[in-house]
């Protein structure tokens, strides 16, 4: 059971797990076949995948014998909704500054 909440921002740090969660992106597949595009091992491409799916960022499912992993679009949708607030107050703030600058020269 766990105890805490991975950060999806902290799990994305990690440039392993960001090629992982990419390679995910554009398709689902199983740890051998992340693993054959990356220089790390299978163990270690399964502990990344770990991280991201307690970040919510991916899910899995059985194959057989296999766990075949995908994007979580819960988790996606929480990461764009993040996005999206950050631009809707960086374009605010903007609109601001250029508001203020215009009656400044005025």
């Amino acid at each position: 059971m766990n105890t805490y909440q991975v950060d999806p921002w902290t799990a994305l740090g990690d440039p392993t797990r960001r090629a992982i969660f990419e390679r995910i992106a554009d398709r689902s597949c199983a740890v051998v076949e992340i693993a054959r595009e990356l220089p790390v091992s299978r163990p270690a491409v399964s502990q990344h995948l770990k991280v991201l799916k307690e970040a919510g960022l991916v899910m899995d499912h059985p194959a057989g014998t296999r766990r075949i992993y995908s994007l979580n679009p819960v988790g996606v949708a929480a990461l764009r909704a993040d996005l999206e607030r950050f631009w809707s107050k960086s374009l605010a703030a903007y609109k601001r500054i250029a508001e203020q600058t215009n009656e400044e020269e005025s």
